[in-house]
């Protein structure tokens, strides 16, 4: 495929918390992709990457992956190689999801979250996650290959309330428009 609008090639997504109190257990947030292809682009993802994986063929990788949220800057950062994605995968949608290993934790339980995504310098979206603060996970971008093969972004921040493992199978869901 070829085109004069080169698209997205490789974006970096980062997100940063606030650790917990002293004595508290930890804050553990992930960041989660999930891939899906032509034939079933929305639903149940072909592959998801996240803590302790990556993608089959190496075009998205988590580079950091914090289970406190202690030191400086991000403290999880993937990277989407999406000019490498095989022609297959046209959607690839990104969220968050809080562990909720001890009690039930939403974004207004976890200090200063932000997630930030950018394409070399140019930065396309930043978000602060108030908007979601009662939802335990949300996505927060949709990536999608267009008709001659580049690939655009879509702001799609949207809340998940419910445990992190079912949080991949609802990721896909397209967000219901209002008229």
């Amino acid at each position: 495929m070829s085109s004069l609008n080169k698209g997205l090639g490789k974006v970096e997504v980062t997100l940063k918390w606030d650790p917990s109190p002293m004595g508290e257990p930890p804050h553990d947030l992930d960041i989660v992709a999930a891939t899906y292809t032509a034939d079933a682009p929305y639903g149940e993802p072909a592959y998801l990457v996240h803590f302790d994986s990556r993608a089959p063929d190496g075009t998205i990788t988590l580079n950091r992956d914090s289970k406190t949220g202690q030191g400086f800057g991000s403290d999880e950062v993937m990277t989407l190689e999406l000019e490498r994605l095989a022609e297959r995968y046209v959607r690839v949608v990104v969220g968050v999801a809080i562990q909720q290993g001890e009690g039930h934790k939403t974004f207004a339980h976890v200090p200063n979250t932000g997630v930030r995504i950018r394409e070399g310098y140019e930065e396309l979206f930043d978000y602060d996650f108030s908007g979601v603060a009662g939802a335990t996970a949300a996505t927060v971008a949709e990536f999608v290959r267009g008709e001659t093969g580049e690939w655009h972004h879509r702001a799609a921040l949207r809340g998940y309330e419910g445990a992190p493992e079912d949080f991949a199978s609802h990721m896909g869901i397209p967000q219901q428009r209002s008229s």
